[in-house]
């Protein structure tokens, strides 16, 4: 009796396997949905990259109006991080795509 039911279950399975075929409409699926994504990721990252700029001019103004000695070093973190966004966001996007 326990052979009989190890293998009907394991003929259901098999059958389930045939069943789904290949698998390769799932993947092109899969691949459209993740990659119709990059454009308005992208877009967002550049927005963040605007948001962080402005913030980063008015704290650096801020420093620099205050005479604080420590306005370059600010300023260099504060673009670099923007610059970091905005070429991460393109090259993600120019190796995904």
């Amino acid at each position: 009796m326990k052979k009989i039911t190890i293998i009907s279950v394991l003929l259901c399975v098999a059958a389930g396997v045939f069943a789904q075929g290949n698998g390769l409409q799932g993947i092109t699926d899969a691949t459209n949905m993740v990659t119709s994504y990059f454009d308005p990721g992208t877009k967002l990252i550049y927005a963040i990259g605007a948001v962080v700029g402005l913030i980063g001019g008015v704290k650096v103004y801020g420093k620099f109006s205050s005479g604080d000695p420590d306005t370059s070093k600010t300023a260099a973190s504060w673009f670099g991080a923007c610059i970091f966004l905005i070429v991460a966001a393109t090259i993600l996007r120019s190796f995904f795509l």
